[in-house]
């Protein structure tokens, strides 16, 4: 009997040790979350490297054409004899050529200012990308939190309840209340259990959400996340954030860069089409007669039929509509700016009388009835109704909270930056 017990001594010791050695759960802050996201987001880390890919195009495009070098061997005679002798190269002659394009109308510069520009779209596509992104990170981290919430509310309702189901079984046994009554509020409980359940499924989503943004494989049981979850009155005016979402979406930032490379591409377009000239040297040595020379020549196209008319019609043409895609920009940001605040102001206008009256009132409901039901003053239906609107009261109350941070996460995406901090 002896070995057995040790046996189970060391397991019990085994298990002990494994609770105590178990991973720590990671609670993760707003901020700590944003940089997470920012160092391993793979669709983001993406967008990175389409800004170093235009980087590198700048090089290629303000490169010096290459000069040519040729070499050749002229009046080679390999069927003839020179006094009997085999001699095909006796009259041959060697001769060099170094030739170089020379670009006019400073079309090496506005190639690299058109790539420039290329790169400045690309990085104003990686901020809006950013936007866009951090608002789904934001969504799913305002869940967490709405979730969290609820849990705990549920929670203590159910503790709340237990309390008062205890009195009852008291009452019940003095004789004090039907059993029938004490079924019924017993009954009453499987509301505040369907609560507590939803909040965990829905807690639960919301991290796997997260953590997919993340890109981090973290166990959701190990990964949490803390913030503050209230709402405050924004200080900023429907024409300040209209100011702000102009100069800072950077979606209006790249519709303005491209306006502007449309035009660069234009004067570059208008740069090709002309005459660009190919300066030669050309040095030569003959043996017989025994000399050395050398010589210049140009070479000049005949801008005659082509003279690039296409892509100047083009390149002009894509001004016009760069500047009407710039206009629609900027009235979708205007859109898009009144109608997060709109939403917004509508929910504040829902929280504040929660905030500063329903709440109370509904604590003090149902402790004034929970009493006057257990003295024999109030109704069972009383007592199950104050129950119910105390929990509604509650739950409404943080779903308005989760809208009016999801109504601020659309205005901060509305605007570009973040206006309201949380």
């Amino acid at each position: 009997m002896q070995r057995p017990r040790c046996l189970y001594a060391g397991l019990l010791l085994a298990a002990g040790c494994m609770a105590q050695t178990a991973a720590p759960t990671r609670t993760l802050t707003w901020q700590e979350t944003v940089d997470r996201f920012e160092a391993n987001n793979p669709t983001l880390l993406a967008g990175k490297i389409n800004i170093d890919e235009s980087r590198a195009d700048e090089i290629t495009a303000y490169l010096r054409p290459n000069p040519y070098l040729g070499l050749a061997l002229d009046q080679v005679t390999p069927f003839s004899l020179n006094n009997g002798s085999y001699r095909p190269l006796t009259n041959g002659y060697e001769y060099a050529t170094l030739d170089y394009l020379h670009e006019r109308r400073h079309k090496r510069e506005l190639r690299l200012q058109s790539v420039q520009g290329a790169t400045r779209i690309a990085v104003a596509d990686q901020l809006d990308l950013r936007r866009n992104l951090l608002s789904n990170l934001r969504d799913a981290f305002v869940r967490t939190v709405q979730a969290k919430a609820i849990e705990a509310i549920a929670r203590e309702n159910i503790s709340y309840y237990d309390r008062e189901i205890a009195v009852n079984q008291e009452r019940f046994k003095v004789g004090a209340i039907a059993k029938v009554d004490l079924q019924r509020v017993e009954l009453q409980r499987v509301q505040f259990e369907s609560d507590l359940l939803t909040a965990q499924v829905n807690l639960r989503t919301a991290k796997i959400d997260l953590l997919a943004l993340l890109r981090d494989r973290t166990p959701v049981e190990e990964f949490d996340v803390r913030g503050a979850f209230e709402f405050t009155e924004p200080a900023l005016t429907l024409d300040e954030l209209r100011t702000a979402a102009l100069e800072s979406r950077p979606d209006l930032q790249s519709a303005a860069e491209t306006l502007q490379k449309a035009r660069t591409d234009f004067r570059l377009a208008v740069a090709n089409g002309s005459t660009d000239p190919t300066f030669g040297v050309i040095v030569s040595h003959q043996p017989f007669p025994l000399q050395t020379y050398f010589g210049f020549s140009v070479n000049i196209p005949l801008r005659i039929f082509d003279r690039n008319q296409g892509e100047k019609a083009r390149t002009n043409l894509e001004i016009g509509r760069s500047q009407r895609l710039l206009d629609a920009s900027q009235t979708d940001a205007l859109h898009d700016v009144e109608s997060a605040y709109a939403t917004l102001q509508n929910t504040l206008a829902l929280l504040r009388p929660y905030k500063t009256k329903y709440l109370k009132e509904a604590d003090e409901i149902r402790s004034t009835v929970s009493f006057s039901y257990q003295k024999g003053a109030a109704s069972l239906i009383d007592f199950i109704d104050a129950q119910n609107q105390f929990r509604a009261t509650q739950v409404n109350y943080l779903n308005l909270v989760g809208a009016y941070l999801s109504a601020a996460n659309q205005l901060n995406l509305a605007v570009g930056r973040e206006v309201i901090h949380d």
